[in-house]
């Protein structure tokens, strides 16, 4: 088997030291080397081009973001965001999303060492995501636009319609671009509710969320416990906790909540779809796109089961085909659908 070539881009050498001992002891990885800043990395990658880069954004001489823009107008390269980001910078780590890197491993400021010692496993399966990422979907992504401030204020949640039918959608590597093309078009008037699991870590899911409801004329925001879902509104799992879909009786709600990861994942996929093939049956249509693994594949057999319709995000269109290529192997899809026509499986179901 291939070994995943890496790179890693830091200043702080506590982390070049700790990432060079993961990657080296790995035998699934060639560890091309390290550096301080992008412009001593673009030295050194030049004789020997890395098919996965790990990436700091707070660095000296050029942050990463400004290093992120030019590869991946010169040379995308699949690119996994290793900072310690705090609240405030989730929206930094966002945009480096909608540039084009694939993943955020989040590092705490105090404690470095043994958090990435114990975040090996998250941190490696982020990086072999990334190499089986598809490049021609990571250069001139269309979220690097400017956000527009919506001059019509959107409804309140209070006077949205209740829905009895529901939209499920998982997705893991890619799709934070996918989700903001999928939901940029849908109309305020006659979209179901929607629940939505994205891979992402704690505290960012907030600032996602946001950022698509300030470009989408339905209401998107991070799930809390107990929030209704309604006409014109997609709810989005918060990192580090689960969604299920629960009803009390005409009315859905999501319940928040902790527990152990499931498939190496929280939010899991499965959990959401599983709940939504209990609590809604053929009233749901379940949608799986871009993403590394086989998360949501049980579950969206399961809501296929239980009388749902079922959509998943074809091989061109993704960024990573394996989440949708595990539910098509398990043959509970019907109907593969590129990224561009998946919308209109949402738009008027009723």
């Amino acid at each position: 088997m291939k070994k995943i070539k890496v790179f890693v881009i830091d200043d702080s050498a506590v982390v070049r030291q700790v990432l060079t001992e993961i990657f080296k002891q790995d035998s699934q990885f060639h560890f091309l080397g390290s550096a301080s800043d992008p412009i001593f990395a673009m030295d050194k990658m030049n004789h020997d081009w890395p098919d996965v880069i790990v990436l700091d954004i707070e660095m000296p001489r050029m942050d990463g973001l400004s290093f992120l823009k030019k590869i991946m107008t010169e040379r995308p390269t699949p690119v996994v965001i290793c900072s310690t980001l705090t609240t405030e910078g989730s929206e930094t780590a966002i945009l480096a999303m909608n540039l084009g890197a694939c993943d955020i491993i989040t590092k705490p400021k105090i404690g470095l060492k043994d958090f990435l010692n114990e975040s090996t496993i998250a941190l490696t399966d982020a990086v072999i995501a990334a190499a089986s990422a598809s490049t021609k979907h990571l250069q001139n992504p269309s979220q690097t636009k400017e956000y527009k401030i919506q001059l019509e204020k959107k409804q309140e949640l209070s006077s949205l319609q209740a829905t009895e039918k529901i939209i499920a959608i998982g997705t893991s590597t890619g799709g934070t671009i996918a989700l903001e093309q999928v939901l940029t078009k849908l109309p305020k008037e006659n979209t179901p509710g929607i629940v939505i699991v994205q891979h992402m870590p704690e505290k960012f899911t907030e600032a996602f969320a946001k950022r698509l409801d300030a470009i989408c004329e339905i209401r998107v925001k991070e799930a809390n416990d107990g929030d209704r879902v309604v006409r014109g509104l997609a709810l989005i799992a918060p990192g580090n906790k689960h969604m299920t879909l629960k009803r009390s009786g005409a009315q859905y709600y999501v319940e928040i909540k902790d527990g152990p990861l499931v498939n190496r994942h929280k939010p899991s996929v499965d959990v959401l779809f599983r709940s939504v093939a209990r609590q809604a049956g053929k009233n749901a249509r379940g949608i799986i796109m871009t993403g590394m693994g086989d998360d949501g594949a049980a579950g969206l057999q399961e809501m296929k089961e239980a009388g749902a319709e079922t959509i998943a995000q074809n091989e061109e269109t993704s960024v990573v085909f394996g989440m949708p290529k595990e539910a098509i192997k398990r043959g509970c899809v019907d109907h593969i659908l590129p990224l561009t026509e998946i919308y209109k499986k949402i738009v008027g179901f009723d």
